[in-house]
C-alpha cells in the first residue's frame, strides 16, 4: 500500500483479545512472549493495550500488528500456540494528533 506521497505504508491490524480470567503483568508475561516469538515476516506483533479492571489486572487485550494480510495475524495468534481467545481482527490505522496542527 502507498500513502499520497508514494511512500510504502504497511498494513496495520487490530486483534481484541478478551482473557478468559483476569491476569496480572506477571502472569501475562509468558503468553507475551509466545505472542512475540510468534513474529513473522507476514504478521509483526508491534504493541498493546490492556483493558484493565478496578483490581488493576488484564481483561482484554487490544494488540496492534503490522501485516501483509488479516490472515496473516490470524496465523499468528491462533495457529503458533499462543493461548489467547481471538474476538475479532479489525484493519485500522494510526493517527497522531500531530498530524492536525
Amino acid at each position: 500500500m502507498l500513502s499520497e506521497k508514494g511512500d510504502l505504508i504497511t498494513p496495520k491490524f487490530l486483534a481484541v483479545h478478551p482473557l478468559q480470567a483476569p491476569a496480572t503483568f506477571q502472569e501475562f508475561a509468558p503468553v507475551a512472549k509466545r505472542a512475540k516469538a510468534a513474529s513473522s515476516v507476514d504478521a509483526y506483533w508491534v504493541s498493546s493495550w490492556c483493558q484493565l479492571n478496578e483490581a488493576g489486572k488484564i481483561t482484554k487485550l487490544l494488540c496492534q500488528w503490522n501485516a501483509a494480510n488479516i490472515e496473516a495475524v490470524r496465523n499468528a495468534v491462533c495457529g503458533r500456540n499462543v493461548p489467547l481467545p481471538l474476538e475479532a481482527v479489525y484493519p485500522m490505522a494510526v493517527v497522531d494528533s500531530e498530524d492536525f496542527r
